[in-house]
């Protein structure tokens, strides 16, 4: 996947000769600590910050979410006592997932969902922010239990990672101008221009799969979005949650058209939670309690309040 929040970690840096230092942690409490924004989430991180600020008043659009989690996990509970508490790992600098409001409060869709977690698992929480570059360290080096933020399920990452099931689906999707959403019709599209960004795999998948339609590449989401905006092209197709946000600012303009297209192998597997490698334990706890805040609804909810346009 080309999202560089979801870039492999397989080359991190030193903890033991540079580690960031955590303020101690309480039940819902976070250290905080800032990296240097790089990549499309430089670009668009302003943006997301102040999206994510609204979304706490902001309408809910938002459709439920798709059953991601193995439904199996809800048939073996974990032992009353298997995990007591659970140490929760995060970055401070990814709206709406996991960032600080205006009080330095650390908030956000995983925040919410690690909290959940805990308490659907009767378990004590501690929730520390640690900087990007090294919170797969500080999980390797015991830090904590879980880390979620984001961690990539590459085949490196798998070498020093157990992962969760995963609570969040990255599919793509369709946007066109609001007049033509509703008759919308992917096999209209021959002959037409989509716009995409260069280079990437939902550039690769249009290739593939709607080979009569007019790629128009360029080199941001941003702008590939804003040519539909400008009547430069009749859609655009790429990361449907990266759109939502984008749709989230110009409602009068555009809307998703279409189905939801579930592409992991290449769209990426989508979000899940990591554990050092041989945390069967926690990850059996967070496997079903994933599943339970499903079943109850809880995972829903949550998601309906981070993510009023719903990507789904």
């Amino acid at each position: 996947m080309d999202w560089t929040r979801f870039r492999s970690l397989s080359l991190v840096l030193s903890v033991s000769s540079h580690r960031a230092t955590p303020a101690t942690p309480v039940a819902g409490a976070a250290s905080f600590s800032a990296r240097k924004p790089v990549g499309w989430f430089g670009t668009w991180r302003g943006t997301l910050l102040a999206l994510a600020l609204g979304f706490l008043v902001a309408p809910a659009f938002a459709q439920a979410l798709p059953y991601h989690a193995d439904p199996s996990a809800r048939d073996i509970p974990p032992g009353a006592t298997a995990v007591p508490a659970i140490r929760f790992l995060t970055t401070a600098d990814f709206p709406p997932f996991n960032f600080r409001d205006g009080t330095g409060a650390l908030i956000g869709f995983n925040v919410d969902l690690a909290k959940a977690i805990c308490e659907e698992a009767k378990a004590a929480c501690t929730i520390q922010a640690w900087p990007w570059e090294l919170a797969a360290d500080a999980l390797s080096d015991n830090q904590g239990d879980a880390l979620i933020a984001g961690v990539a399920m590459s085949d490196a990452n798998g070498a020093l990672f157990d992962f969760s099931s995963v609570y969040l689906a990255l599919p793509g999707r369709f946007v066109t101008r609001l007049a033509d959403a509703a008759r919308f019709d992917p096999a209209g599209l021959t002959g037409k221009t989509v716009a995409v960004r260069r280079d990437s795999a939902h550039a690769a998948f249009m290739a593939r799969y709607l080979p009569g339609v007019t790629l128009a590449p360029f080199d941001t989401e941003l702008q590939a979005l804003a040519a539909v905006q400008d009547n430069q092209a009749d859609a655009f197709f790429g990361d449907a949650m990266r759109a939502s946000f984008w749709l989230n600012e110009n409602l009068d303009c555009c809307s998703f058209a279409g189905d939801a297209y579930f592409r992991p192998r290449l769209f990426g597997d989508g979000l899940s939670i990591a554990m050092p490698a041989g945390s069967e334990a926690v990850r059996h706890v967070i496997d079903w309690a994933l599943v339970r805040l499903k079943d109850n609804g809880v995972l829903d909810e949550l998601y309906l309040r981070w993510f009023p346009i719903g990507f789904y």
